[in-house]
């Protein structure tokens, strides 16, 4: 399917591999112009060696909002500007709510709400003058149902995802877009990480498809929310999930 964005530029954060190379990789083959970060120059070169087109590797830590401002800037000078961001980052560890640690609480803050913030401000000045952007980010299925022992996910990503609606609505009419992605049963390093190769038959049992996702399922569902022809769309939570919501809404 022909996305209608060859030519455009997209910023990807901690892209080099799971669910932020996947979109990379699937704006690439759409001509998109990527400029993708991680903090490792080595993982960072070589995920942009893999994809097709021109791929600018960048090395940044978006973990802190003065690191993800740094990357988005770098981006923007390498690009010649900055049309699609892809906001990603990498997930809080595990825990439990009655045990919420506020020193972790406070970094998986920072990772997944204040950085992924501060990287949509940066780069939406330019959307808005040139009257035209989209802004994709990746969270979790957690902001809809939040999970067991991930009090530091479902806290910190529910609080972006207050953030992105609220901003969907203020700048759509400058022909910018905001959407956010929901992984759910996608096999990945860190879906590994969390439940362990044990408990993998388990996850994949409950889920409707019966089978879990590929890294390259979501990738593509969410480079179609940067496509031309997407610009109605704003202000949506999409579970990527094998159908694993129930919720009629």
């Amino acid at each position: 399917m022909d996305l209608g964005i060859a030519g455009r530029r997209a910023a990807i954060s901690a892209a080099s591999k799971g669910l932020g190379f996947a979109t990379a990789e699937a704006l690439a083959r759409e001509g998109v112009r990527v400029a993708l970060c991680s903090r490792d120059r080595g993982r960072a070169e070589e995920a942009a060696a893999r994809l097709d087109g021109d791929a600018v590797a960048l090395v940044h830590d978006v973990s802190e909002p003065e690191g993800a401002r740094r990357f988005a800037n770098e981006a923007r000078e390498a690009l010649g500007g900055i049309d699609i961001l892809v906001a990603n980052n990498g997930g809080p560890p595990m825990g439990m709510a009655h045990e919420t640690d506020f020193a972790t609480l406070q970094a998986s803050v920072n990772r997944c709400l204040f950085s992924m913030v501060a990287l949509c401000q940066e780069v939406l000045p330019g959307m808005r003058e040139q009257g035209w952007g989209r802004i994709v980010a990746i969270t979790s299925i957690g902001v809809r149902q939040p999970l067991g022992n991930m009090v530091y996910s479902n806290t910190s990503r529910a609080g972006f995802t207050g953030f992105l609606k609220t901003l969907a609505r203020e700048v759509v009419k400058d022909g910018v877009t905001v959407n956010s992605v929901l992984p759910s049963s996608i096999m990945t390093e860190r879906i590994r990480q969390l439940v362990g190769e044990e408990g993998i038959p388990r996850m994949v049992a409950a889920v409707p498809a019966g089978r879990a996702g590929s890294a390259a399922d979501f990738g593509c569902v969410a480079a179609s929310f940067c496509a031309e022809w997407a610009n109605y769309v704003t202000g949506v939570a999409l579970p990527v999930d094998g159908g694993s919501d129930a919720s009629l809404i």
